[in-house]
């Protein structure tokens, strides 16, 4: 089993910095009142204190004080909204997804890639291994929208390929001899879920992944 990783330690530096901001502006305005009421008793009664002023340092202390308070409140709401998205993401561990990527892992015989050309062109197709050497490669016609290529782990010469991860790259023309872009997707089951990652990432086929590269949840089975 896999051991999912904590809260990153960035959330805990700013709120170590949170406080100290916090208690500075406390400790502020507590001097302030106490400098208010000494001079409050002090003040000489033929020349009082200025009401105007008087009226406008209480305010501006008192929207100090409130700005405290709405602070606290929106970093309460920051770190919810952070457990809630931990534990979403934590429900898709052992999932199969479906995510934009090249590498697929060939498992029993098989290895699958969706291909998505821009428009009808010829393809050549190489799948490497995880040291990089050519497993396979074919040229082939492809026509636009989603389409499955299989490969079953034979190479080139006919050899059999051992289980692993195999990427795909894919270098396309049309019929003008002009580059086509190809998307591919792979499917892929989420080992783990690294919360340390800002954004957390997924680890799926030995590779990272951000939640937005998910396109589909296939149902195991």
């Amino acid at each position: 089993m896999t051991a999912v990783s904590s809260v990153t330690s960035a959330s805990g530096a700013g709120t170590v910095s949170t406080a100290v901001d916090n208690q500075m502006i406390a400790s502020n305005f507590t001097t302030f009142l106490t400098l208010l009421t000494t001079q409050l008793k002090n003040q000489n009664p033929l020349d009082p204190l200025d009401t105007n002023q008087f009226t406008q340092q209480l305010v501006q202390f008192a929207q100090v004080e409130q700005q405290m308070k709405s602070n606290d409140q929106l970093a309460t709401l920051v770190s919810l909204e952070q457990s809630a998205q931990a534990t979403a993401l934590l429900n898709y561990v052992g999932q199969t997804v479906v995510v934009d990527g090249s590498t697929a892992q060939l498992a029993n015989g098989s290895a699958v890639w969706t291909i998505n050309p821009s428009k009808p062109a010829t393809a050549n197709i190489v799948i490497r291994d995880a040291r990089g050497a050519t497993a396979f490669s074919g040229t082939y016609a492809v026509n636009p929208g989603n389409q499955q290529f299989t490969w079953d782990g034979r190479g080139n010469d006919g050899s059999i390929w051992p289980s692993g991860p195999y990427t795909m790259s894919i270098s396309a023309v049309d019929a003008n001899q002009q580059p086509v872009t190809v998307s591919t997707q792979v499917q892929g089951t989420v080992d783990s879920v690294d919360l340390t990652q800002t954004p957390p990432v997924l680890s799926i086929n030995g590779q990272n992944f951000t939640i937005d590269k998910i396109k589909r949840i296939v149902r195991s089975g």
